[in-house]
């Protein structure tokens, strides 16, 4: 079955970095928008950026620009998340989705009715 798996999570101290994986399994990642989610206890799961595979366009919300970074390696079926300056904030569990569009992506419904998820890699800061 297809699906895709997340990795890189951990424990970071206020400043630190963590690049997370997000790989493709059961299928390639040419023709979609990967996105990247998380969710903080309490709190409800955001998008916070995207990258269309086949152009290499990529998004991000606010809280993130400028700390966090995506990239992709195709012939690995991989996208990766580089978080640096990382704060307590971006304490959550992280989860990558597949779409046909990165349009949408920080809309609620965009994470239920993506294509492809995975189970989530668990991203720790303390202060």
């Amino acid at each position: 079955q297809s699906h895709l798996v997340e990795s890189g999570g951990g424990l970071v101290h206020l400043g630190g970095s963590l690049r997370l994986s997000c790989a493709a399994s059961g299928f390639t990642l040419d023709y979609w928008a990967v996105s990247w989610f998380r969710q903080a206890p309490g709190k409800e799961r955001e998008g916070i950026s995207c990258i269309n595979i086949r152009d290499g366009i990529t998004y991000y919300v606010d809280s993130v620009r400028g700390r966090f970074t995506l990239s992709r390696d195709n012939a690995k079926r991989t996208v990766y998340l580089q978080m640096n300056s990382l704060k307590p904030e971006d304490t959550g569990l992280y989860k990558c989705v597949a779409s046909r569009t990165c349009h949408g992506y920080t809309d609620i419904a965009y994470y239920a009715i993506a294509a492809y998820s995975g189970q989530g890699t668990q991203v720790t800061v303390s202060s």
